[in-house]
């Protein structure tokens, strides 16, 4: 393990301390372009997906034709909010009985459901899981807004990725090759168009 720790290490110093040789001089300065790519037209599709999938969770996602990440997306809002109002309903019921535990009229015992009934008599118990049940509503909210906002971000990044050229005429080569500036020896990263 320690060993793998140290392969790790040099190997991250080796690439920090390589010059990467993708400089252009001015000299020989080109605009790079990529074949169909309209910044204008990103921006819009960006724009359209992310306040489509604000409005309506899914619908960024079906905008960007991405259909598969639909049930996600509505499985996550789902769950969270049924995760709520079960926990909703518990809040009301155990605060229900406590407050019937703790007035002191023993006939209102009657009235306290199940499984509080069994408890009535130890009305701190009823009052920790009122509290816990509560803390529970309070990280349900907090994840349905995560989520819905995992939403969006997945939308607009997904929109974003989808104007750029993905095509085969691209190729990434790692060479090892030695700076013509420093004269130190390192890895280069290449990325070229095929002809």
């Amino acid at each position: 393990m320690l060993m793998l720790r140290h392969l790790i290490f040099l190997l991250i110093l080796s690439i920090n301390c390589s010059v990467i040789q993708g400089q252009i001089t001015d000299s020989s300065r080109k605009k790079l372009t990529f074949s169909g790519y309209n910044p204008e037209l990103a921006k819009a599709m960006v724009r359209k997906a992310s306040i489509r999938s604000a409005i309506l969770p899914g619908w960024g996602q079906i905008t960007n034709k991405r259909i598969w990440k639909v049930p996600l997306v509505w499985g996550a809002l789902g769950t969270t909010g049924y995760l709520f109002f079960q926990n909703y309903n518990q809040y009301q019921d155990s605060k229900e009985a406590y407050r019937l535990a703790t007035d002191g009229d023993p006939a209102n015992d009657m009235l306290i459901k199940q499984p509080y009934f069994n408890v009535r008599s130890q009305p701190e118990r009823i009052r920790n899981f009122r509290n816990a049940v509560r803390q529970n509503m309070d990280y349900c909210v907090l994840f349905f807004i995560v989520f819905w906002g995992l939403n969006v971000a997945d939308a607009a990044v997904d929109a974003h990725l989808k104007s750029f050229d993905i095509s085969d005429d691209l190729s990434l080569q790692i060479k090892a090759g030695q700076s013509q500036f420093s004269g130190q020896t390192g890895i280069r990263f290449s990325i070229s168009k095929k002809k």
